[in-house]
């Protein structure tokens, strides 16, 4: 027979009490525990076909195999994962509302025609997911099989009698287990159906994607230990004005976090972007003051994007302050160094910066460029659409090194710059005969006026 427990859990961070407590000693939160009912079976065997009691074994002895890779026919999320989809992997995507979690997955589901695919949606009907499809124009994927159900217990035996190649959960909140009376979406609910479906992947060798939903603060909804539990958890990311999209992993056992994937959101779906530096930066052919162009990482693959400053008189007695993309405190940082440094009275301008594109971008190597940007602007002289920046700036005005900066130059020259301004002790090391830029070099921010502007 089952056995019940009860026990009072914290709905914000996962904590657990014997008894009901105002204020969660954990995360500090008032009124955010609730009372849950846990039936556990007795039997801890395995239900799954094919799955077997562990038993201790010798590290030594242990067989190893390795696992081709499932090919995704999606390059940007094979990049993500680190080659494709591992045979037994626990894969969750959460990002916000409307972001395009559920069309990313559809999209794959729909292009790997020749798996078995069971598709769990607990939030769309049969005829919503249909209409999807078609809008998205991908092949018809007579092996892709929707299942609109919440229940765990009866997802579980469709999914055992199926035999699917891949699993698709639309999404993890909206499961719920008849073996916990709480709500789908609470703490317990999605953290025994997390685990649930771990268990099955790892002993049916079949890869699941769970989409998770995430609150007001941007993080996944949900306990801690729901990251913690699947194998990668992946971020989409974007703006939702905007087109473009980022796919990077938060955490991959399987690969690198390193990678990130670009998308852009069209009407029919979403669309690989294989070269993001050349959709990110202006095609304008005319020289823009208060423009600057960036070379950045993104993991390890190297972005051009586009810094717009704008600095004016400011219209009140304190000036404002604002960035779209870009760290606001380092902006302020970057002010007083360049006030400091470069002699440029900036306390009773109005400046704004914005990274085009909707990107959100924390690589220091920008920093130059943003001080070129608002210099362009203050003194309303262009820097020029064939240069390109790449370099940090320190507290005393020093131009610091950055890394791969090979790669930096690399794309710059593919994409068509002549110019690159990078700092001086970049040089060392660095193979010239890999670039026909003309590389500028310099060590203070002192030197920065003189070569944009003579």
């Amino acid at each position: 027979m089952a056995k019940a427990k009860t026990s009072y859990v914290c709905q914000n961070c996962g904590a657990e009490s014997s008894k009901w407590i105002g204020r969660c000693p954990s995360c500090g939160e008032w009124n955010t525990y609730v009372e849950e009912v846990f039936s556990k079976p007795s039997s801890r065997s395995s239900s799954f076909p094919g799955g077997s009691t562990s038993k201790p074994e010798k590290l030594s002895n242990i067989s190893v195999q390795q696992d081709l890779r499932i090919d995704t026919r999606n390059n940007e999320f094979n990049r993500v994962l680190g080659g494709g989809l591992v045979p037994g992997s626990v894969i969750l995507i959460g990002g916000e509302p409307g972001i395009g979690k559920s069309t990313l997955v559809l999209q794959i589901a729909l292009r790997l025609s020749r798996l078995k695919i069971l598709y769990i949606s607990g939030e769309e009907s049969p005829q919503q997911i249909r209409l999807r499809a078609e809008r998205l124009g991908e092949p018809s994927g007579n092996e892709c099989t929707i299942f609109t159900e919440t229940n765990l217990e009866k997802i579980l035996d469709t999914a055992i009698q199926l035999k699917p190649d891949m699993i698709i959960i639309d999404s993890i909140q909206t499961i719920f287990t008849e073996r916990i009376e709480s709500s789908p979406g609470s703490v317990s609910q999605v953290k025994e159906c997390a685990a649930s479906w771990l268990r099955f992947a790892k002993e049916t060798h079949t890869p699941v994607i769970l989409i998770g939903h995430i609150t007001k603060d941007g993080v996944i909804a949900g306990p801690k230990v729901l990251e913690h539990i699947v194998d990668t958890v992946l971020q989409f990311e974007g703006d939702t004005n905007y087109m473009y999209r980022i796919l990077r992993a938060v955490k991959n056992r399987f690969g690198s976090t390193s990678e990130i994937g670009v998308y852009e959101m069209l009407g029919t779906g979403l669309k690989e972007i294989p070269n993001p530096s050349e959709i990110l930066i202006s095609q304008n052919p005319e020289n823009l003051s208060g423009v600057a162009v960036a070379s950045t990482m993104e993991g390890i693959r190297p972005l051009l994007i586009e810094v717009q400053a704008l600095v004016s008189n400011a219209a009140y007695s304190s000036p404002q302050r604002s960035a779209t993309g870009f760290d606001l405190r380092r902006l302020g940082m970057l002010l007083a160094v360049l006030e400091k440094k470069a002699n440029f009275k900036l306390i009773s301008k109005d400046v704004f910066l914005n990274i085009a594109g909707g990107l959100r971008v924390d690589d220091p190597a920008i920093d130059l460029a943003v001080i070129s940007a608002i210099l362009s602007s203050t003194v309303d002289v262009p820097v020029g659409n064939k240069t390109c920046f790449a370099g940090e700036i320190s507290l005393s005005g020093e131009v610091r090194p950055v890394n791969r900066i090979e790669q930096r130059i690399m794309e710059a020259a593919k994409l068509g710059f002549e110019q690159m301004i990078i700092s001086f002790y970049n040089k060392k090391n660095l193979n010239f005969a890999k670039s026909n830029l003309n590389l500028t070099f310099i060590s203070k921010i002192q030197q920065l006026p003189k070569v944009l502007f003579g």
